[in-house]
């Protein structure tokens, strides 16, 4: 499943002053990315939702902010009636300013994103995850994220040389079992669950209250083939100050410099697009392999803490 078509049902004067004839880089943005642009037939949409067939395609590419469309040339802009959408509805995404379209269409199971702008400060938005303001400002990447977050679709962090880094899912529970079963790997750290439902179910809540509020966590690491071979993230452990890099890569792939390469990328990810100046990690006494990778990486060592009975040497990384 993925984004195909977003749907505005926008105020027609904003519409055209913010979208299709101002700064906004949107329109052309999807459709660089292959995704259908739609004008909703008015505010009546509110009404009759249902009567989706009722939009226009916008296939413009003149519109920009140095050029104003003309009424009569709305046509060219709208590039005529579709006869029906034709995709499935769960890879459509709304843009809406109407308050009363906003419920209605949550109301109905689709993923739509409201727009605050001047003419419609006080609209109650009621638990929308994302609310546009600046939609000047707002591009394919943006949208895409936000309707990937609304339909429970991981968001893909990062690509390296060999490897693909994104939120992880249900689905790879059971390659982490794989990895998990070598007892090499839960020396040094925390094992899964025993009972598989508990794993599930701790994957949703992580998913919804990691992802949903902090934006990053501990992810999934796969080969660029899509074959699960660990996880690495930057999250944070209790009872301390600084954001941890943690990591596991599966007894198959080590040795091959993928826990270098990911978290690599990982810690320049957390500078750069996090703002992130400083990162810990904590070494179990004897881990001598992820101490090694730390010092690799530009870690230096600190004092050695103790949490939950365990001793850990504390590694401190400056990203500045």
């Amino acid at each position: 499943m993925m984004l195909k078509k977003v749907i505005l049902l926008i105020e027609e004067d904003i519409l055209q002053q913010k979208v299709l004839c101002g700064e906004s880089i949107l329109p052309d943005d999807l459709r660089e990315h292959g995704v259908e642009i739609a004008i909703g037939q008015g505010q009546s949409a509110a009404v009759d939702i249902e009567a989706e067939e009722n939009t226009a395609a916008c296939n413009s590419t003149e519109c920009n902010g140095a050029k104003c469309c003309e009424a009569e040339g709305m046509d060219e802009v709208y590039g005529g009636v579709e006869e029906g959408f034709g995709d499935s509805l769960e890879e459509n995404l709304y843009i809406t300013d109407s308050e009363e379209t906003y419920r209605l269409l949550r109301q109905r199971g689709r993923y739509v994103l409201p727009y605050r702008h001047e003419n419609n400060k006080t609209a109650d938005f009621m638990g929308a995850l994302y609310v546009i303001e600046q939609i000047e400002e707002v591009d394919y990447e943006t949208v895409d994220l936000a309707y990937r977050r609304l339909a429970g679709l991981p968001w893909e962090i990062l690509r390296t040389r060999r490897c693909i880094i994104r939120e992880t899912t249900e689905a790879d529970v059971d390659s982490f079992y794989n990895i998990y079963a070598e007892p090499g790997i839960t020396r040094y750290m925390e094992d899964l669950y025993e009972d598989r439902e508990e794993e599930l179910a701790y994957v949703a809540e992580y998913r919804e209250k990691m992802y949903g509020f902090y934006g990053y966590g501990m992810w999934t690491v796969l080969t660029k083939e899509g074959t699960v071979i660990g996880r690495a993230g930057i999250s944070w452990r209790e009872g301390f100050d600084l954001p941890e890099l943690g990591f596991v890569i599966g007894v198959l792939w080590q040795g091959q410099g993928y826990a270098y390469e990911v978290c690599r990328a990982i810690l320049d990810y957390a500078k750069i697009e996090l703002g992130f100046t400083q990162v810990q990690a904590l070494v179990m006494e004897g881990n001598e392999k992820s101490a090694a990778l730390c010092r690799k990486l530009g870690f230096q060592k600190g004092e050695r803490v103790e949490e939950d009975g365990e001793q850990y040497d504390r590694y401190l990384a400056e990203l500045t």
